[in-house]
């Protein structure tokens, strides 16, 4: 909410500077978001009017004006060359005076100082200035027309008070009386005891007896209604000049006289109010919720579907307003309208909030409604709406018709002074709490230390003992609580050992030349259909963007994303990680303190390579990152567990080059090139290599066992095994190493062997795969019989397993 400091300071004027208020209001829980002033420093810029206005010998679009800057011209008037297309004489408009210094034309340069100077042969003893040149509003189509009764020569701060300040405050929901200049004026008396100025609503004099007829067939929409009728009004009446800059200075731009005294209205007292034209309302108005199917045209232009969710205003023959949001365009006054209603209603928080946001737009009225407002006091406003249209537009009032059917009723609430002292972590006495209740008009009564408070039609945040507790707390004033240390047992987390943390996997990965991304964890829904073949993703009810419709569950749509962004700044090389919760739908999820019921939440540790494996250099020939460069990755993020890779489809990979991870035999991810299909769709040069693995599985390491240092010499061993084509590196490797006996350790490939053409001992569709084996025994030495007998046990079980054999 934005206000200016001296509309505030007319209903309650503390004795604090503009900072000292600021602080005050942000330690009272109305956080100043910011203050800026008025308008820039500038001097020697005064009221002048133009007295004579001819045009320019040797120019066509200037005029050399005559002006009267009253004291500042005693040797008559001032001579001014201006080329602005409302130069007029009468008008009163800002004269810049030789020596004035006007603010920058940009941010941090220096000020425009004006100079006697010529243009086009013509003296100029100033220069006439737009509201933009003053740095006021970026209108700059003319010169500031002023009032017509601003005395000549006045300093044009004066005379427009710039000399002030705004300020934003950023409110929480539960803080709906403030969201008025009166309601933060409340707030200012109450926290620093300075007076409180009250409205005065006086009556206006009833000129004819006409009523609208109003029926409220939803007590649970409105809970009051109030209007009147106003004839012969003038709405071609043009706003006051005070109105209209306290509406600017409340970031409200004026329509017309009308619309700019309901907005008035609405910002001084925090009353949205609407303004139909009476005669296009047919015959009287109803309250009550839409009907399915209807619809209606709103004052923005837009037509909206209603349904049964929605309180409208309709009268015999269709919607007229959506209650307390917006009017609709049928009724709404225009230059043609001579008799008006005017509404004040009360509308039930809850039957207005998120009715705005389900037509994707916001109001000022529908923020205060769904937030509350004060119900009490609708016909003193509609007096002081029908004050202002009489004394702006003219017109003839009417009775006033006022509706209650269903006010607020609050509950008593009952605050313990010892209960407050415990919370608010200082001693509070009962007298102090009820010293914070009369400032801040709350009626109480007190007995045995209990003060039961009765909350006022204004107030809609106080139904528990902690909303008073917390009144308390801010009027005493948070910085008078003591800075005590808290005492608490504190319990360490302690890891256990056979678990890593998720930052030790980050930085074995950053260790591995990744880095880290963070991604939404919505996504388009293209990426779950083409890149994990998710046909059903679940849903988000309301996205922050159209394309980010759906929750992800997989990471890899994200990465690929990433590295679209990257090669579009010429990234020639990236690698990227991330860890992040994915979703999909599952019916074995039960609901928990962590778990939404049909709901899988894992977390999951993803990978993306693309472009050359090293940087440019001079020692290594430069190559692209292929699938057993990320599967080493991925080896040494597992290392020291033993990882399988087994040949698996998968959506997204290219199906000869992917493969489901394995440790311990269980599958925690998928590892492989990206399909060449979704290369070409996703417009990338290079098909990039990803992994996925589940966080939790990734997240396990070995706890380190001791173990004897061999007090005997291992003997190596080397064969060459001739194997089909079709073997597979790991299938041999787990039949040499399945020795009962314990003796082979290890067995490594280190040579593969395949002719050309067939030779005397390798026929067609046979290789050559050579393997070192390692045998140990921890008890004995090896004696070349045991040796022996091993390495042929392990050629067997290779030729029963592969049908390899002994190359000769």
């Amino acid at each position: 909410m934005q206000f200016p400091e001296s509309w505030l300071r007319e209903f309650c004027n503390p004795p604090l500077s503009t900072a000292e208020l600021a602080d005050l209001l942000t330690m009272a829980g109305l956080e100043v978001e910011a203050t800026r002033p008025v308008a820039p420093p500038f001097s020697r810029v005064v009221v002048a009017e133009i007295v004579e206005a001819e045009p320019h010998p040797n120019a066509d679009r200037l005029r050399v004006c005559r002006v009267d800057a009253g004291p500042h011209s005693k040797d008559g008037p001032l001579q001014i060359v201006c080329g602005a297309p409302n130069a007029r004489v009468g008008i009163k408009v800002p004269l810049a005076l030789v020596g004035a210094e006007l603010p920058p034309a940009d941010e941090g340069g220096a000020p425009f100082a004006i100079k006697l100077g010529q243009l086009r042969g013509v003296e100029s003893q100033g220069m006439l200035c737009s509201a933009r040149e003053l740095k006021l509003s970026d209108d700059h189509g003319g010169l500031l027309e002023l009032s017509a009764d601003a005395p000549l020569g006045q300093d044009i701060r004066q005379a427009l008070a710039l000399d002030d300040t705004l300020f934003t405050l950023k409110l929480t929901p539960n803080l709906a009386h403030a969201l008025s200049v009166y309601g933060i004026a409340r707030e200012v008396s109450a926290l620093t005891g300075a007076p409180l100025k009250p409205p005065v609503h006086p009556l206006v004099p009833v000129m004819h007896a006409d009523r609208l007829p109003v029926r409220i067939d939803a007590p649970d929409l409105c809970g009051r209604f109030s209007g009147r009728i106003v004839r012969n009004v003038n709405t071609k009446a043009q706003t006051p000049a005070w109105m209209v800059d306290r509406l600017a200075r409340c970031g409200q731009r004026p329509v017309s006289a009308l619309v700019d005294i309901s907005n008035y209205v609405m910002f001084e007292f925090g009353r949205p109010s609407h303004i139909f034209d009476l005669d296009k309302i047919h015959e009287h108005l109803v309250v009550r919720w839409a009907k399915p199917g209807e619809s209606l045209k709103l004052l923005n232009g837009n037509t909206v579907e209603l349904d049964g969710g929605v309180g409208v205003i309709a009268d015999a023959q269709a919607v007229e307003s959506l209650a307390g949001i917006m009017g609709g365009d049928a009724t709404a006054v225009s230059d043609d309208t001579r008799n008006v209603y005017v509404e004040a209603a009360f509308w039930w928080p809850a039957a207005v909030a998120g009715r705005a946001r389900r037509f994707n737009f916001s109001t000022d009225a529908g923020h205060r409604f769904e937030r509350g407002v004060d119900p009490a006091l609708t016909v003193e406003h509609i007096e002081h709406i029908t004050r202002l249209i009489i004394d702006i537009c003219g017109g003839e009032p009417g009775p006033v018709d006022d509706q209650q059917v269903n006010l607020p009723n609050p509950a008593p609430v009952t605050l313990r002074a010892e209960r407050a002292a415990k919370v608010i972590g200082m001693p509070i006495s009962a007298a102090q709490c009820a010293q914070v209740f009369q400032r801040l008009g709350l009626e109480f009564t007190e007995a045995g230390g209990r003060l039961t408070v009765t909350p006022p039609s204004w107030r809609f945040d106080l139904a528990l003992e902690e909303d008073l507790i917390e009144e308390v707390a801010r009027v005493i004033g948070y910085e008078q609580l003591p800075a005590a240390a808290p005492l608490a047992p504190v319990t360490p987390y302690i890891r256990p050992e056979s678990q890593r943390s998720t930052f030790a996997v980050r930085r074995a990965l950053a260790a591995l030349g990744y880095q880290e991304t963070i991604n939404f964890s919505f996504v388009e829904a293209r990426w779950e259909h083409e890149l994990h073949g998710n046909a059903d993703p679940i849903r988000v009810l309301n996205p922050i963007a159209a394309p980010l419709s759906v929750m992800r569950s997989s990471l890899i749509g994200s990465l690929v994303q990433v590295l679209r962004h990257n090669l579009a700044r010429k990234a020639p090389r990236v690698r990227v990680f991330e860890l992040g919760r994915v979703a999909w739908r599952d019916a074995g999820v039960a609901a928990g303190a962590l778990d939404v019921a049909g709901v899988a939440q894992p977390m999951r540790v993803a990978g993306l390579a693309y472009g050359p494996v090293d940087a440019t250099q001079w020692g290594l020939e430069e190559r692209a990152a292929d699938f057993f460069d990320l599967k080493g990755d991925v080896e040494t993020l597992l290392a020291p567990r033993a990882v399988e890779f087994r040949p698996d489809a998968h959506p997204a990979l290219h199906p000869g080059r992917s493969a489901k991870v394995l440790v311990d035999g269980q599958a925690i991810g998928f590892i492989g090139e990206l399909h060449p299909r979704w290369r070409q769709g996703y417009e990338l040069p290079l098909a990039p290599m990803v992994f996925e693995l589940d966080l939790a599985a990734v997240l396990v390491r070995p706890v380190p066992a001791f173990q004897t240092i061999a007090r005997h010499q291992a003997a190596i061993r080397d064969l060459a095994l001739v194997v089909p084509e079709t073997a597979r590196h790991d299938g041999l490797i787990a039949a040499l190493r399945a020795d009962p006996s314990g003796l082979v350790r290890s067995a490594t490939l280190f040579d593969v062997y395949k002719p050309a053409a067939g030779t005397a001992d390798l026929a067609p569709g046979e290789r050559s795969m050579a393997v070192r084996l390692e045998l140990l025994d921890d008890t004995a030495n090896l004696t070349d019989e045991r040796i022996d007998a091993a390495v042929a046990a392990a050629v067997a079980r290779a030729a029963q397993a592969l049908g390899a054999r002994l190359r000769g």
